[in-house]
């Protein structure tokens, strides 16, 4: 099973106040790493690391060495192919670009999973089913 990460994964993972989000956020992205079944992509690195700086107020050296962890997932490259597959996605479905952004690089790595909180969960999108790890099933 490949799951794609979403950025509120991530930075749940790194956000201290909230200790039971940050607790399931963290022990979801090291199973993923240890397994090697999880998958981000640019986007959410980009994503994670601007808002690690300026809401979390992170240190650039701390952000850079978990941006260094992260790599350790496996990593979609947002290229002109999945940007107009992401406006093909926003068509479909009538997602927000950023959504369907990250649906396509998920798409793109053959991943059956998404764990956001962001859509619904129980949702399916472009071969992927949506779950929030945050809520019980």
């Amino acid at each position: 099973m490949r799951c794609f990460l979403d950025t509120s994964i991530v930075v749940y993972a790194n956000d201290a106040s909230d200790p039971r989000k940050q607790a399931l956020a963290l022990d979801t992205v090291v199973r993923h790493m240890r397994e090697r079944s999880g998958t981000i992509s640019t986007q959410v690195l980009q994503e994670y690391a601007v808002v690690a700086v300026k809401k979390l107020k992170q240190a650039v050296p701390v952000v850079v060495h978990q941006l260094h962890l992260l790599e350790s997932l496996s990593v979609v490259q947002i290229s002109p192919g999945l940007v107009r597959r992401a406006l093909e996605v926003q068509q479909i479905y009538g997602l927000s670009y950023w959504d369907s952004l990250i649906l396509s690089a998920g798409e793109s790595a053959a991943c059956d999973t998404l764990l956001t909180e962001d859509l619904d969960a129980g949702s399916f999108y472009c071969g992927m089913i949506c779950k929030n790890p945050f809520v019980e099933d």
